[in-house]
């Protein structure tokens, strides 16, 4: 049997987790990472918790802030 597909927020509440396991080891806060991104704190905050679907252009902010390819955070 198929697997079911994940919904919308299972989707964006993914990749928000995956934004924040990278963003800790970094030692970055939501308010530096968002500066490096050329964001707002609170963009990142909803982000991370799943609440903003987010855009391409965004997604390659955030990687490139994070110092790493955007397919990682996926």
């Amino acid at each position: 049997m198929p697997k079911p597909k994940p919904h919308s927020a299972e989707r964006r509440r993914a990749f928000g987790e995956r934004v924040r396991e990278l963003r800790k080891p970094l030692g970055l806060s939501q308010e530096e990472l968002g500066h490096r991104a050329g964001l707002d704190r609170t963009y990142i905050g909803g982000v991370e918790r799943g609440e903003r679907n987010i855009s391409l252009d965004n997604i390659w902010k955030i990687a490139e802030a994070l110092e790493t390819h955007p397919r990682n955070l996926l």
